[in-house]
Formats: structure tokens, sequence, C-alpha cells
């Protein structure tokens, strides 16, 4: 059975259980003159309905939402499994707060933390400097088989 693709209102029930499994976002963001340049990204979605990741202050991500608010993130199952993607775009807030515990929470929710070498490499990332990149869904698509 085949779901069509929808923009019917915000997440589903079935789009909140796939967006809460551990598979990696692809981040779109506007560029100006440059074309959007998708990206992997780990990824929360939160009980507010609103998916949240975390980057540096620096970088080019954030430099071009100061630009232009406005992201994409689709996430699709892996190869498998039956298809089922969900694309959510939305305008961004950036968060100076809260980005260190996503950091954590998605690195428990992506990695093995009792292997030593991933538990080091979080512990150096937390040294880091985070903001929380919040995109708020405006047009959701989606299609499950």
């Amino acid at each position: 059975m085949s779901t069509p693709m929808s923009t019917a209102g915000p997440l589903t029930a079935e789009d909140l259980q796939l967006l809460s499994r551990p598979l990696h976002g692809f981040l779109s963001v506007a560029g100006a003159t440059q074309p959007p340049q998708p990206r992997p990204v780990w990824f929360e979605v939160t009980a507010e309905g609103t998916l949240q990741l975390f980057t540096e202050p620096d970088s080019l991500k954030v430099r071009r939402l100061n630009s232009d608010p406005r992201a994409s993130i689709v996430v699709a199952t892996p190869v498998g499994e039956r298809e089922h993607w969900v694309s959510v775009a939305g305008r961004t807030t950036m968060e100076a707060d809260g980005a260190a515990d996503l950091c954590s929470r998605l690195a428990a929710r992506y990695w093995d933390l009792e292997d030593q070498a991933r538990a080091d490499d979080l512990a150096t990332m937390l040294r880091g400097d985070f903001l929380r990149v919040v995109i708020h869904p405006e047009k959701v698509l989606r299609y499950a088989s």
C-alpha cells in the first residue's frame, strides 16, 4: 500500500516514528546565489514538533541562515527497508542554550558511547562551542510504501 506525497498539516504519528529513529537527516539551507548544498546531520524531533540540530557558531550553515532563515531536512529509511521518507521545510531559529545537552543526547543516539574512542570524541566535542538550530515546520512532504 502506498501513501501519496502530502503537505497536509503538522507532522503525523508516522512521521514522528520515522524521525525518532537514529537516521541521518540531509539538511539544505539557502545560499543567496549558490544552490542549496545538502549535508548529512544528526537531528532530534521535539515534543513540540520542531526538529533541532547543533552546529558551530561560525559554520557556513549559520552564516547562510543569518541571511535567509529557511531550511529543509529530508530523512529516509535505509536501503533494504520499504521506501519511506519525510521532508520538512520551514523557518529556523538559532538558540544559544541547550546545544551541549543536545550534542550529548544525539551522540548517545548515533554512537555506542561504551566505545572509548567514541566517548573521547564526545568529550572533545563538548569542549567546543555550539548553537542549537531549530527548524519550525511550515511544509511537510512525505511518502511511504
